[in-house]
C-alpha cells in the first residue's frame, strides 16, 4: 500500500517519519523536509536494501550535520500507518529530554568478547558522565546487529553482561529474504559484519517487551547432526531435517517456503520458559538453515501459533496501563511473523495496533531481547506519557 511521506511528533520530543519514496536521495529528501528544523540529537533509520547505501549514508550525514546517525537494512518497515514494504524509516530523537551514546563493534563474526565487553562499559561510563542514571529505570540499550554472520548469540551476551542491569533490546538487520547482503551504518561510515549499540538515557518512562504468539505442542524432534557455525540442522531424530519436519507438520518435503516455516515454528526451552527458532530456508541436500544457532543434542519442539493480533493487543495494553499511556514503540519484528500474519489474513489486525500506539521500526531477522537472540519475536521498547523527569522536552 503507497504510503507516500508521513511524520509524527510525539509528546516526548520524538519525531518518526517514513517514506516509500523509490531512491535513496528522494528519501532523505522527503525525510529531511519532513522533520524540518527541529535540534535533533540522535537519527535511527531502517532502509531498503536495494536502496543505493553510499547516497542514503552521504545525504543522511549533510541533511543532520552534527547528530549521531545509527541504521541498518531491513526487510519491510513498521510505521504507524501500516507495514511498509519498501521505502526508509527514520526516529529523530530531540537534543532535550534524552542523553545518548553509541560505539560500533566489528568483526563480529571473529568476536573477541573481553574487547567487545570493554567497549560497552566505556560506553556506559560516557552515558554516565552525561548525567545519566541507570538505577531510574529509564536507561535502555538499542543494538542493531548484521543478520547474516550468525554472530547474534555471541554479540548479545557479550554487550548483556557488560550492560550490567541495563535492559537490551533490538533487532538483526534484513534484506528481503534474499540472504545475499545486510548493511549498518554508524556516524557516517557503511559497515559489515558489525554490530551498532546504542544507550539511551530518558526523561521519560521506558518499558522494554517481547511478545509471541505460539504455544508448544507434543511433537519432538531431537538434533543429531549439525553444523553450528553456520546454524545447519542435517539430520533431526536420525532423519533427514527437512524430510523429518515436513513430514510432522504434514507438508511436502519439495515444498518448503518461508511461508511454511512461519506457520510451524520450532521451539527450544530454556529456564522454564519456551523461545522459537526460525527456520531460514531449505538447503538442496535436505538440510534446514536457521536463524539462530543450533547446536547438536538439542531438543527442538514443534509449536503452533496462537492468535497474533490478541497476543500482541494484550501486551500492548499491558504496557500502557503500565506506563500511564503510551508516547510510542521502537519494534523489531521477526519477518516471519509478518509473513505468517499475512498468510492467516490477520495482518490489517496487527496494522491497527500500529497506528494505535503508534509504533516504528522494522522486519528483522532476529531480535535481541536482554541476553537472548530470539525469532518469530516482536520485542521493542516502549516510551510512556508520564511526567519527564528533567523537565519538559522541546516541542
Amino acid at each position: 500500500m503507497a504510503q507516500g511521506t508521513q511524520v509524527r511528533t510525539h509528546l516526548c520530543g520524538i519525531t518518526t517519519t517514513w517514506t516509500d519514496a523509490a531512491a535513496a536521495d528522494g528519501a532523505i529528501a522527503e525525510i529531511g523536509a519532513a522533520i524540518g528544523p527541529r535540534p535533533v540529537a540522535q537519527i535511527v533509520a531502517f532502509f531498503s536494501a536495494d536502496y543505493d547505501v553510499e547516497i542514503l549514508n552521504r545525504d543522511l550525514s549533510a541533511r543532520f550535520p552534527g547528530a549521531g546517525i545509527a541504521g541498518c537494512t531491513m526487510s519491510g518497515g513498521i510505521s504507524p500507518a501500516g507495514g511498509l514494504d519498501r521505502g526508509l524509516v527514520v526516529i529523530a530523537f530531540p537534543k532535550a529530554g534524552f542523553r545518548i551514546v553509541s560505539t560500533l563493534l566489528d568483526a563480529i563474526d571473529h568476536l573477541d568478547v573481553e574487547r567487545t565487553a570493554s567497549s560497552v562499559r566505556t560506553l556506559r561510563r560516557s552515558l554516565d558522565g552525561a548525567g545519566a542514571d541507570p538505577a531510574s529505570g529509564r536507561c535502555f540499550a538499542l543494538s542493531l546487529i548484521d543478520g547474516l554472520t550468525n554472530a547474534e548469540e555471541t554479540v548479545v551476551s557479550a554487550i548483556a553482561w557488560a550492560l550490567d542491569g541495563i535492559p537490551l533490546v533490538g533487532g538483526s538487520a534484513g534484506d528481503d529474504l534474499t540472504f545475499r547482503e545486510t548493511v549498518l551504518l554508524h556516524d557516517g561510515r557503511i559497515h559489515q559484519r558489525a554490530a551498532v549499540l546504542l544507550l539511551v538515557d530518558s526523561d521519560f518512562p521506558t518499558q522494554i517487551f517481547k511478545s509471541d504468539n505460539f504455544e508448544p505442542t507434543a511433537t519432538k524432534f531431537v538434533v543429531t547432526a549439525s553444523d553450528d557455525e553456520q546454524r545447519t540442522v542435517h539430520e533431526l531424530n536420525a532423519e533427514p531435517a527437512a524430510r523429518e519436519y515436513a513430514m510432522a507438520v504434514g507438508l511436502d518435503p519439495e515444498r518448503l517456503s518461508p511461508m511454511s516455516f512461519a506457520a510451524y515454528p520450532l521451539a527450544v526451552k530454556v529456564g522454564g520458559e519456551y523461545f522459537c527458532r526460525s527456520i531460514r530456508r531449505m538447503n538442496a541436500d535436505g538440510s534446514l538453515s536457521f536463524f539462530c544457532a543450533i547446536d547438536e543434542g538439542v531438543v527442538l519442539t514443534l509449536a503452533r501459533p496462537r492468535d497474533i493480533v490478541a497476543a500482541t493487543e494484550a501486551e500492548l495494553a499491558r504496557l500502557d496501563a503500565a506506563l500511564g499511556g503510551i508516547d510510542l514503540v521502537i519494534g523489531f519484528e521477526c519477518v516471519l511473523r509478518r509473513l505468517d500474519a499475512e498468510s492467516r489474513q490477520v495482518r490489517h489486525g496487527i496494522v491497527d495496533l500500529y497506528r494505535r500506539y503508534d509504533i516504528v521500526g522494522f522486519d528483522t531477522y532476529g531480535e535481541q531481547y536482554r541476553s537472548m537472540h530470539l525469532n518469530q519475536t516482536f520485542t521493542g521498547i516502549a516510551i510512556g506519557r508520564g511526567e519527564p523527569a528533567r523537565g519538559e522536552a522541546e516541542p
